[in-house]
């Protein structure tokens, strides 16, 4: 293992995130609030240690592998979350580390959950922050290191493979450095023409940006206690399309620019991920219409929710936790389900459920004519038999991983439909969970354990379990 490598990778990257708080300092600055020495200190420390320690590091060795890439991801989501932390607390406008921690751990994972009970309380500077946390977390902390300095490593497909959410990632263009530009250009892009729209509906700079950065990286932090019920039904549809936007992969918006259209029609994952979502939002419409009495509202609430559960965003424009058991079950369904490889949606992601339907089917055919040679195809192409076993190992662990804090978080006492649903919710970065935890609540309902716990599930599930798992391996620590 390259230690030096690794820990100057990170130690860069606290420099970066350093950096990056100009923009909620700017901000409180603006508004003329005190949280602004908060990010100023922070800034400063942070920057300065990292700076210091990189001057006794020397990275000289070059060579660096998956298992390295892994580790250093893993690394830096957990130093990035710490450090991201320190300002509330600084700010003492929220008292507890835990409750940092797990508000800045929910922003970058991009899971919207939250201990706050009143985020309308919050200063905007912080609230700047926990939106934009969403932004840099959501196409992946080191993706976005890779997309703006001129020198990573000299491999960073690892690091490309070990963040990027999917079980196949592959380059757009022969370096993964060039790839991560093109894609940050994308969701650059996509985020300043959303900012545009919910301008032109009537949202100030501020709320426009919060609610761009919360959907562009499909966490889902608001700025009002009721998320965007109080928001005209223009704003809501507008996130709504977004936030299914951002769920698609983002290689077919490249081959869009590329006037490659007819690729994407042909995708199989963008079709089923379409699929789901049109038959999810039937099906609720249907569900609903006799809460709503209204046809238009009915399938305005359902089209929202749907978007914003399998994207995994969690912004609400309705208490679901009222709805029928029908629709709630279906809510959970697409929790599961969640978006695209390659999108910034949580998450098994489409394309893992695709392909663990067609390996199951493989199966059957084997046992019905056992002489039978079986191909699983994706998008036109075989899947290595690699990446198809690994499908099966990866479901097994996931639920292994989701039985185990599921049993964790039950000391807590809480009724059962309370921490199912926050397991769920977390572990697949959604937000906002059913019962005491729902669209309307929030976390705080949780001991300090309890918020440990759910903090490395959105690790976990942010990080598609594997990278944070290494850590825990002491194997993985030995030099070779």
């Amino acid at each position: 293992m390259n230690y030096k490598l690794i820990f100057s990778t990170v130690l860069k990257v606290i420099k970066i995130e350093a950096a990056l708080m100009i923009v909620p300092l700017l901000t409180a600055l603006f508004y003329k609030e005190d949280c602004f020495y908060a990010f100023l200190i922070t800034m400063a420390v942070s920057f300065t240690v990292a700076h210091v320690l990189q001057k006794f590091i020397k990275d000289e060795d070059k060579h660096f592998y998956s298992k390295d890439g892994l580790i250093t991801v893993s690394l830096t989501w957990i130093v990035v979350s710490l450090i991201g932390a320190v300002p509330f607390v600084l700010s003492g406008e929220v008292t507890s580390f835990i409750d940092a921690f797990f508000e800045t751990v929910s922003g970058f994972t991009t899971t919207g959950a939250s201990i706050l009970e009143s985020v309308e309380g919050m200063s905007k500077g912080l609230l700047m922050w926990r939106s934009f946390s969403h932004f840099i977390g959501g196409m992946g902390v080191l993706v976005f290191i890779m997309a703006i300095t001129s020198k990573t490593t000299d491999r960073p497909i690892h690091i490309l493979k070990a963040e990027m959410p999917g079980p196949i990632v592959s380059k757009l263009v022969p370096r993964a450095k060039d790839t991560a530009k093109i894609l940050y250009l994308i969701y650059i892009g996509l985020t300043l023409i959303l900012t545009v729209f919910l301008l032109a509906g009537g949202m100030d700079l501020f709320e426009s940006l919060t609610h761009a950065f919360g959907t562009a990286g499909t966490g889902g932090f608001g700025i009002k206690d009721d998320s965007i019920v109080s928001y005209s039904p223009y704003i809501q549809w507008v996130l709504a399309i977004f936030m299914l936007l951002y769920g698609v992969n983002f290689n077919l918006y490249y081959l869009i620019l590329l006037k490659k259209i007819g690729v994407c029609f042909k995708s199989t994952e963008l079709k089923t991920y379409f699929i789901i979502v049109l038959s999810a939002i039937t099906l609720i419409t249907i569900n609903i219409y006799p809460i709503y009495n209204s046809f238009s509202s009915a399938i305005r609430a359902s089209t929202f929710q749907t978007s914003a559960i399998i994207t995994t965003t969690g912004f609400s424009s309705a208490d679901f936790n009222t709805w029928p058991t029908l629709s709630k079950i279906v809510l959970l369904t697409l929790a599961f389900i969640g978006g695209c490889a390659g999108s910034t949606a949580g998450g098994l992601k489409v394309s893992r459920v695709i392909l663990a339907f067609k390996k199951i089917k493989a199966e059957l055919t084997k046992l019905l004519h056992p002489n039978t040679v079986t191909v699983i195809k994706l998008e036109g192409e075989k899947v290595d038999e690699s990446v198809s076993n690994g499908i099966g190992t990866y479901f097994t662990i996931y639920f292994v991983c989701l039985i185990a804090i599921t049993i964790l978080l039950s000391f807590n006492g809480l009724d059962f439909e309370t921490t199912v649903s926050a397991v769920i919710s977390c572990f697949n970065n959604i937000g906002p969970a059913f019962g005491s935890a729902g669209p309307m609540a929030n976390y705080s309902v949780f001991n300090g354990f309890s918020k440990i716990v759910l903090s490395i599930t959105m690790l976990l599930g942010r990080l598609e379990i594997y990278p944070l798992l290494l850590l825990m391996i002491p194997t993985t620590w030995k030099k070779r």
